[in-house]
């Protein structure tokens, strides 16, 4: 079952003879639905509110006013908010009911914040995976009321006969929660002090009386396993995993080679190692290296060009192997505590099976040939793009058989290629099917693209999503693309990879070497998900021209066998994923906060864990060329500690510890060390929830 990190499960008392039924939002009930409200209220509820008798709104996290489910995972601390308000001065509480996906209940009372107190909060932890649902219930408060009332009479020293009402008041309440040894304290000839007190006492620890009970509707939120959320991805070519022969020429790779390759992955740290497409690759157009129009004999062409005579997105790739091959590959990568994701690239080669079979699935020009893929001045000559307008059924059909055919043979994760230029309806309806057999299985939307779309994708479904984190690398964009990552975690998960077949950053090609460590460091410590390209840990940084952010020699177009031997930087990037194992603060996206740092090449900010209280506080020189320092001033609240405090930290990448204080000194060395990883004493238990509602 859950665990309650704000507040507590409850017993509640309904008080029936002033209780209210409010208003219960059901928008499935809703008959009359208000024209220009896309929340589906009824004009009735429209004219009296979405609340009832006690105020409840900005409810969170609620998606597109509960159309698409929030975000979760197993093990994640997922907060929900509300302000539950009313007139006067009465107070209020609240309850947030959560219902598991057995359909158990659990009520846990709300918090209010101390400076907002209209302002109540609850954190929960889902233990299992499925579609989690919860409501908020508001309600007067009188024991509250009561107790906020004779404490300020009994301190402005007024006296029993003056509080006789007060008193009436309260013992008729007690009476009401069967506190019958109060009731008889109230009305006893005990000291008026002691006698208030005591009953204050008792009513605190008493159940609520709930008046004017509130219900709002039901809100989703699907919990996924614990990978969507924390996974370290690394992305290799099969076909490049065969070495060299005798002459230095590449030897084709297969799913066997690639199984080799596991326990050198493995090692770093990844636990998703990511397949592009495995399957047939189209002849015609076939594309040569460096994406050049007129392929030699030899050449393997772009496995993104998918399908030919040899099978479509159903088969395998002869050179790689056989169908249980591959399922041995995924079964060895099982043996590691690993798993395989493979790419679901929803396009055609021009002899894909389809081409021939079931033209109507592309879009057929005037001169009645199939259009190709373009991205105007950019040409697939070796792609046709499906139409999903044209034969809806069947396309939709077609392909989900697919994805089940490969969750069949063992896959559970699907990176997938473009997702943002097909239709958003197409992806809920196909996610939504998936997961209603298979909740286990992760989408990761390779969506480069405006807001808008890259969340539009996540609310209808996608586990996690690419984002611009590659472009991103003045102390300003990532101190804004971060936080707003973070603002983002109810609807997206973002998965940081550093590079991929498509982007060798500037910042790799010019950096040198040091700025391979910046950028793994910095993506492995902003988010839970993050993921690097192989050659990554060798410094690749040689792209096909000026201005290109394309590879020299391609590995979209031509075999590319790495020596593994030579210098690299797997030794850091091993640490940086035990980092992240052994610190619950790096597995949460939430909750990120940065710190004054006097030098904009230098960045600063601390991650916390709201359930166990580990603190990280992360230092990064961004400036990969020469060494930087500065003035770092703490925000001591966002740390839990107090202004005064002083506190030892240990350095996770040096081994040395410090003596910090609000203020500290920093400096860091590129071609020493491009970054510090403190972690510091954890949290004090009273103050994490504060934390997570900071």
């Amino acid at each position: 079952m859950l665990r309650s990190l704000v507040g507590s499960e409850m017993c509640i008392r309904d008080s029936p003879p002033w209780r209210s039924p409010g208003v219960i939002i059901n928008r499935q009930a809703n008959t009359e639905k208000c024209p220009i409200n896309p929340c589906g209220q009824t004009n009735l509820t429209r004219l009296i509110g979405m609340t009832g008798r006690i105020a409840i709104d900005d409810i969170r996290p609620v998606i597109n006013c509960g159309s698409y489910p929030a975000k979760g995972a197993v093990g994640e601390v997922i907060p929900i908010f509300a302000n539950v308000w009313r007139e006067g001065h009465d107070a209020v509480g609240a309850t947030c009911v959560i219902t598991d996906p057995r359909g158990r209940e659990t009520a846990i009372s709300m918090v209010p914040r101390e400076e907002e107190p209209d302002k109540f909060n609850a954190l929960f932890v889902p233990d299992e995976m499925g579609m989690w649902s919860f409501r908020i219930e508001g309600w007067d408060h009188p024991f509250q009321t009561w107790r906020h009332a004779v404490e300020a009479k009994l301190d402005a020293g007024q006296s029993e006969a003056e509080m006789a009402n007060d008193i009436e008041i309260g013992a008729r309440l007690c009476k009401e929660a069967g506190l019958t040894e109060i009731v008889e304290l109230l009305h006893s000839d005990a000291p008026l002090a002691d006698k208030i007190h005591r009953a204050m006492a008792a009513t605190q620890d008493s159940a609520p009386i709930r008046r004017f009970l509130t219900r709002t509707s039901e809100y989703r939120i699907f919990v996924e396993r614990r990978k969507a959320l924390v996974s370290s991805w690394y992305e290799i070519f099969p076909r490049s995993t065969g070495g060299v022969d005798e002459n230095g020429h590449p030897i084709h790779g297969t799913f066997a080679t690639t199984a080799d390759e596991l326990p050198r992955i493995k090692e770093m740290g990844f636990d998703t190692v990511y397949l592009p497409p495995i399957h047939p690759i189209g002849k015609i157009n076939r594309k040569g290296k460096d994406n050049t129009l007129d392929a030699e004999p030899d050449d393997v062409g772009s496995p993104w060009a998918i399908g030919s005579d040899e099978g479509g997105h159903e088969a395998v790739h002869p050179a790689l192997g056989t169908v249980e091959d591959f399922e041995a590959l995924v079964k060895r990568a099982e043996e590691l505590d690993m798993e395989i994701a493979i790419d679901l690239a929803l396009q055609c080669a021009p002899d894909h099976p389809w081409a021939k079979e079931h033209p109507e699935f592309f879009t057929i020009l005037p001169d009645n040939t199939i259009a190709f893929a373009e991205n105007p001045p950019k040409k697939y000559q070796d792609i046709y793009p499906l139409n999903f307008d044209n034969a809806r059924k069947t396309i939709y059909s077609k392909i989900l058989d697919i994805v089940l055919l490969w969750i069949r043979r063992g896959v559970k994760t699907f990176r997938v290629d473009n997702p943002h230029t097909k239709p958003a309806n197409f992806w809920h309806w196909l996610i939504s099917e998936v997961h209603s057999e298979h909740p286990e299985v992760i989408f990761l939307a390779e969506a480069f693209t405006r807001p808008p779309r890259l969340y539009g994708l996540s609310k209808v479904g996608f586990s996690q999503s690419y984002n611009y984190f590659t472009w991103k690398t003045t102390k300003k964009e990532l101190t804004q693309f971060a936080t707003e990552i973070s603002q983002m975690a109810d609807i997206s998960r973002a998965n940081l990879f550093t590079n991929t077949p498509d982007i060798l950053h500037a910042s790799l090609q010019y950096g040198g070497r040091a700025m391979f460590a910046i950028r793994a460091t910095l993506a492995a410590t902003m988010s839970p998900v993050w993921g690097i390209y192989s050659g990554f840990e060798l410094f690749e940084h040689e792209a096909v021209a000026p201005g290109s952010e394309e590879y020299k020699h391609s590995e979209k177009y031509e075999l590319r066998p790495r020596d593994y031997s030579q210098d690299n930087l797997s030794g850091y990037i091993g640490l940086l994923n035990l980092i992240r194992r052994k610190n619950p603060a790096l597995q949460q996206l939430r909750y990120i906060h940065f710190h004054e740092l006097t030098n904009d090449q230098m960045l600063a900010y601390s991650k916390v864990d709201p359930e166990t209280g580990n603190t990280l506080l992360v230092v990064v020189n961004l400036d990969s060329h020469y060494a930087q320092s500065g003035m770092l001033t703490l925000d001591m609240d966002a740390l839990g500690r107090t202004e005064s405090d002083t506190f030892t930290v240990h350095d996770l990448v040096s081994g040395e510890e410090y003596d910090f204080s609000k203020v500290n000194y920093i400096r860091l060395e590129p071609y020493k060390n491009v970054a510090h990883i403190f972690e510091l004493p954890p949290v004090a238990p009273e103050r994490r929830a504060h934390l997570a509602w900071r």
